[in-house]
This record gives C-alpha cells, sequence and structure tokens, in this order.
C-alpha cells in the first residue's frame, strides 16, 4: 500500500490507529493483547485453586465444615445474577456489531446494574461473615462449634472471591467507559472493538465465579 492510500485510509478511519496500516490489522492487535492479558488472569486463579486443592486434601474435615457457614442460596442468586449479566453483555456486543446504539446503551446498562447487585450481595455475605468472626488467618474469632483450622478455608475464601470482586469492580469500570463512549456515539458497525474487548473480559470474570461457587459453596 502507497503512503498516499495509507494516509487516506487514516482519514476515512478515524478510529484508525496512526501505527496500524488497516483496521483489520489494529483489531487483531488488540483482540491479541486481550487474549494474552485473560491468560494471565487464568493462570493467577489457577495458582489459587491448586493451593485451595492442595489444602483441602491435607485438611479435609475442616474445610467440610467450614463451607457449611457460607450461604447457598446467596452463592446461587449471585450466580444468576452474573450468567444474565453475561447475556446481556452478549446482546450488548451484538447491538454494536449492527450499529444499534440505543439498544447497546441499554445492554451496557443492565451490564453495570447487575455487576452492581452481584457486588451488593457480596457485601451482605462478608459483613455476616466478619459479625460471625469467620475470617481468614488469626483474624478467625468464631465462637461457636467448629473444626479446628476453619481459617485456612475462609483465608481462601476471602482472597479467592475478594479478588474475583475486584474483577467485578474493575469490569464496571470499563463498562462504564465504553458506555460512556456508546452514548457520545463513537462505536458503530464499522468500528465496536471496545465493546468487543470488554465483552471477553466480562465473560472471563463470569466463568471465574462459575469455578468459585461450587468449589466454595457446594463441595464438602
Amino acid at each position: 500500500m502507497s503512503d498516499q492510500a495509507v494516509r487516506a485510509d487514516h482519514l476515512h478511519e478515524p478510529f484508525l490507529q496512526h501505527h496500524f496500516v488497516e483496521p483489520a490489522q489494529q483489531v487483531d492487535a488488540a483482540k491479541i493483547g486481550m487474549w494474552v492479558f485473560l491468560v494471565t488472569e487464568v493462570l493467577l486463579f489457577g495458582g489459587l485453586f491448586v493451593g485451595y486443592g492442595i489444602m483441602h486434601a491435607k485438611h479435609p474435615e475442616a474445610f467440610a465444615s467450614a463451607h457449611h457457614h457460607l450461604n447457598r442460596g446467596l452463592g446461587a442468586l449471585n450466580t444468576i445474577v452474573l450468567l444474565v449479566s453475561s447475556f446481556t453483555m452478549v446482546m450488548a456486543v451484538a447491538a454494536a456489531q449492527a450499529g444499534k446504539r440505543v439498544q447497546l446503551i441499554r445492554h451496557l446498562i443492565a451490564t453495570l446494574s447487575l455487576a452492581g447487585v452481584f457486588l451488593v450481595i457480596k457485601y451482605f455475605e462478608y459483613a455476616h461473615k466478619i459479625h460471625e468472626g469467620l475470617l481468614p488467618g488469626r483474624l478467625y474469632s468464631y465462637q461457636g462449634e467448629a473444626v479446628p483450622g476453619e481459617f485456612m478455608f475462609f483465608s481462601f475464601y476471602f482472597m479467592m472471591t475478594g479478588l474475583h470482586g475486584l474483577h467485578v469492580a474493575a469490569g464496571m469500570i470499563v463498562i462504564s467507559w465504553v458506555l460512556r463512549r456508546a452514548i457520545r456515539g463513537d462505536f458503530s458497525e464499522r468500528y465496536y472493538t471496545p465493546v468487543d474487548l470488554v465483552g471477553l473480559y466480562w465473560h472471563l470474570v463470569d466463568i471465574i465465579w462459575i469455578y468459585l461457587f461450587p468449589l466454595m459453596y457446594l463441595i464438602s
């Protein structure tokens, strides 16, 4: 491609960054970058899952006893909330691809609202654990009947669900950023990459919870 053609292409596509030759190249680079980031997230949580499994194998009675303190109803409700939010995110991406701005905005607002609901429910869960003294490590001060070593379970519980909660909060920030741009009219059928990438991130957040829920709340 000649220099004049490249300059003309950049003028025709205002969203195209100067260091890319064409929109397809920019999209491919963005997706590769996002997938690399998602792999690092999988490795991070994968290490925590392995650590949990090792400690569970060493102290099965303590972990089995401790997980009964969790509220399965709230955990299941949060699972449903995230699954629905994943669906609304899919619909947001589809709306962006079709250039349907109003629908895109509505689905992003729905996803953002559901993420907020998830954190509110998690707040009530945490508040109950704190009140009961079901805390990690030396902070554990539960006064009821318990199996020695339960504090190890809650160390993993707060570490893993807390880290996941931070990812949910980060997702709300980037969804808000995409929503702001959608309201401004930045996206069209030709350019919706940020929506697509945020959708990939949000699906990973949902998938991690799909593994966390049975591991923490159901498997004894």
